[in-house]
C-alpha cells in the first residue's frame, strides 16, 4: 500500500493568491504522494507524548482543552528534512509574494486517536507572538471525525476541513480561531508555524 496522486508542480503558485485574498488556503495533494506516505510511516515509529497547553512556566497538560499527542520534527531525520525543505520553499515564496518577513519554521507530528480533540483557540495574539502563519498537513484520510474548523474574526463558522492525506492548510495565526473536532479513528498530521522573528522583547515565543 502507498499513496498515489500526480505531483503538483505549481503548488506554490496556487497558495499565495488564495491566501492573499482571504487569509487562508486549503490545497489538496500539495505535497508529493511518496513523501506523504513516508511521513505517514515515519510518524508511526515516533514516540509521541501528550501535548500540553500554555507557555513556558505555565505549560501544563489539560485534557479538557486538548488530547492529542505530538513529537517535534527533526532536521536530522531524512524524511522529516524533506518536509522541512518543502516548507522552506513555501516560506521563501510567501515572503516574495506577500512580503511577510518569515525567517523561521517549526513543526511537530500530531496524532488524534478516537475521542481526541483540541478546543477552539488562537495560535497567536497580535503584539504578543511572532507566529505569522499556521500550517496543517494531513498524513492520512480518516473516514470521519477529526475535522479542522476555522472561524472568522467575529467567531462565525468559516469552513470545516476534512482530513485528507496530502492536503495542506495555511492560515494567519492571529486571525482565525480554530478547533479540531473529536476523532473517530486515528488521524495523523503535521502542525507547523512560520515566524517573522525568533523572539519578542528578548523572549522566545515557545510553542503551545
Amino acid at each position: 500500500m502507498s499513496y498515489q496522486w500526480p505531483t503538483l508542480t505549481d503548488w506554490l503558485e496556487q497558495i499565495a493568491p488564495a491566501f492573499y485574498q482571504q487569509g487562508y488556503v486549503v490545497l489538496e495533494q500539495a505535497i508529493p504522494a511518496k513523501l506523504c506516505w513516508q511521513l505517514y510511516q515515519d510518524v508511526q515509529r515516533q514516540s509521541l507524548k501528550a501535548a500540553g497547553v500554555g507557555r513556558q512556566g505555565l505549560h501544563q497538560l489539560d485534557q479538557q482543552v486538548r488530547r492529542d499527542h505530538t513529537a517535534w520534527l527533526d532536521s536530522d531525520n531524512p524524511v522529516q528534512q524533506q518536509y522541512l525543505q518543502q516548507m522552506a520553499l513555501l516560506q521563501q515564496d510567501m515572503n516574495q509574494r506577500c512580503f511577510l518577513g518569515l525567517i523561521d519554521f517549526e513543526a511537530h507530528y500530531a496524532r488524534y486517536q478516537q475521542g481526541d480533540f483540541y478546543q477552539k483557540h488562537l495560535d497567536a495574539f497580535v503584539g504578543r507572538s511572532n507566529r505569522v502563519l499556521s500550517s496543517v498537513c494531513y498524513l492520512n484520510t480518516p473516514e470521519q471525525g477529526g475535522e479542522l474548523v476555522l472561524y472568522d474574526e467575529q467567531d462565525q463558522l468559516l469552513t470545516t476541513i476534512q482530513p485528507k492525506a496530502g492536503t495542506l492548510v495555511i492560515f494567519e495565526s492571529c486571525r482565525f480561531p480554530h478547533e479540531v473536532l473529536p476523532a473517530s479513528e486515528t488521524r495523523y498530521s503535521i502542525a507547523g508555524w512560520f515566524r517573522h522573528n525568533s523572539s519578542i522583547q528578548g523572549q522566545i515565543d515557545p510553542s503551545q
